[in-house]
């Protein structure tokens, strides 16, 4: 799989999906974000990606979470 964000090839890491130009697997930007590192560090320690990559990665993951979230048919109001 190939798009202008993530890169998923076999002959690049073992096909781990990485941040597309790079060997970067996007798994490590979430880590250093878990981890309490702001973007700025990871671009740092990373600097073959790119910040508009790193914030594109965070809106799609923001915006499938949302996507994918269940909703509630009913809502119960407690009292």
């Amino acid at each position: 799989m190939t798009d202008t964000l993530i890169d998923r090839n076999p002959d690049i890491l073992g096909g781990t999906p990485v941040f597309a130009g790079t060997r970067v697997p996007v798994r490590i930007l979430m880590e250093h974000l878990e981890a309490g590192d702001r973007i700025d560090e990871f671009l740092e320690d990373y600097p073959t990606v790119s910040r508009d990559q790193a914030v594109e990665l965070l809106e799609r993951a923001t915006a499938m979470l949302v996507d994918n979230a269940p909703s509630r048919t009913s809502v119960t109001v407690r009292r």
